[in-house]
């Protein structure tokens, strides 16, 4: 049998109190427990980006615990957009600007 999951790239854009409140450290636990690769940074405008790789249902699961975020965070919003193109992590990690 022909394995049919199809991986996906998916950039976020998290809004609101979602730094200096290890929201990268705990993105990154959250996206580990879910097989997922990608990076983590934050950005100059006080949002925190993430690049999320892996199968359809592990992303919608994450993206419903972005919407929440760790307990010290306040989570206004999340952006969310499709990105083309293969997988290019092999792990997930924090880095120090955009990473796609």
């Amino acid at each position: 049998m022909k394995d049919t999951t199809q991986v996906k790239r998916v950039r976020f854009v998290v809004r609101g109190l979602v730094q200096g409140v290890n929201f990268r450290t705990y993105t990154v636990r959250q996206a580990e427990a879910r097989r997922l690769t990608g990076r983590v940074w934050n950005r100059d405008d006080g949002a925190v980006e993430i690049i999320a790789e892996g199968e359809e249902r592990e992303l919608e699961e994450f993206a419903r615990w972005l919407e929440q975020g760790p307990r010290m965070a306040d989570v206004d919003s999340v952006e969310r957009s499709v990105l083309a193109g293969e997988r290019r992590y092999r792990d997930f990690a924090i880095s120090y600007g955009p990473a796609n």
